[in-house]
């Protein structure tokens, strides 16, 4: 049997081991309801993005996850999660959502500076939790539709509404300002390595039709996080651990 993506709200707010588990434990054929009318073009790149993924990305992402010490990893990522705290905090104050903004930002201050640079996440230690926004959830929460599903090259799943919501995130990313080519190059692969680094746990569940797992697991992802968590829990009681 392929195993079920009926990802709901209270899958996404617990910890990954529940995710895992819940993954793990759905049995049943895969629902294929999301708009993709181009998913022969999507499965190609699909394919593409799979084959490049199983014959570099994750072999290195395994090679830093060996040989890079954990506190070590924690430091880089906590370093690139500072960074996405600017775009967030430009998302809030699209949003409205001004309470987030003032900890969004006030998390930044506190991380970049007593953190060093974001590489320790003091922040989280004083109360500032971080948020996850984006331009693509702006757009949604403006009433704007996803659109079609899309399979881009290297950033993989995405849709319509998402994929102009990246254009905005990357402008508003300082890597991309950095002066030297070479520099952001450097940081844009580290930054996807370690990444691709916190998803390996996740490669074995992904069983059954890749591409629909994928898909579908994606769309209802950012379902969630449009709706800030206010989607139908198809798992009733069983998401209450």
């Amino acid at each position: 049997m392929e195993t079920s993506v009926k990802l709901t709200s209270k899958i996404f707010s617990k910890p990954l081991w529940a995710l895992l588990i819940l993954l793990a434990c759905q049995s049943g054929p895969v629902h294929a309801q999301t708009s993709d009318p181009w998913q022969k073009t999507n499965q190609q790149i699909f394919r593409l993005n799979d084959y490049f993924d199983q014959l570099i990305v994750r072999p290195v992402a395994s090679a830093y996850t060996l040989f890079v010490p954990r506190v070590a990893r924690q430091g880089i990522g906590n370093f690139f999660s500072n960074i996405n705290d600017i775009n967030v905090f430009v998302n809030d104050l699209l949003q409205f959502k001004f309470d987030a903004a003032a900890s969004d930002s006030g998390r930044f201050l506190v991380n970049s500076t007593l953190g060093l640079g974001g590489i320790l996440d003091v922040a989280t230690g004083f109360g500032l939790s971080k948020n996850e926004e984006d331009f693509g959830q702006t757009l949604g929460s403006w009433g704007v539709g996803s659109g079609p599903y899309v399979m881009l090259p290297v950033f993989g799943a995405s849709n319509v509404r998402d994929s102009f919501g990246l254009v905005l995130d990357t402008l508003f990313n300082p890597i991309q300002y950095h002066d030297e080519e070479s520099v952001r190059l450097a940081l844009f692969l580290v930054k996807e390595t370690d990444t691709r680094s916190r998803l390996l746990a996740l490669d074995e569940l992904v069983t059954g039709d890749r591409y629909l797992f994928v898909r579908e697991a994606y769309v209802q992802r950012r379902e969630y996080l449009v709706q800030d968590g206010q989607v139908e829990d198809e798992f009733g009681d069983f998401g209450d651990f």
